[in-house]
């Protein structure tokens, strides 16, 4: 997950060379960077990946401190079938 999440992250910010820096504790807004334009784009391609829907309304920036915190939320999240 973590793999799929820094190629994701380097997708949005259009830099392939991202995905050399990036550690599980990378905070998403401070260290990527992501304004809220990628934050968008990060968030649909995250969905589509994983099959998974983020609740808007659940949702908090705090989840985006780091990567690992990112993939917990996202292990709490219930998987789409469709």
């Amino acid at each position: 997950m973590f793999d799929k999440i820094k190629e994701i992250l380097a997708k949005v910010k259009e830099d392939e060379n991202l995905t050399d820096s990036l550690q599980p504790n990378s905070d998403l807004i401070n260290e990527v960077g992501l304004d809220s334009l990628q934050m968008i784009g990060f968030i649909l391609e995250v969905e589509e990946t994983f099959l998974v829907e983020i609740d808007y309304e659940n949702f908090d920036l705090k989840h985006l401190n780091s990567i690992e915190t990112f993939m917990s939320f996202l292990n709490r999240l219930e998987p789409q079938h469709g």
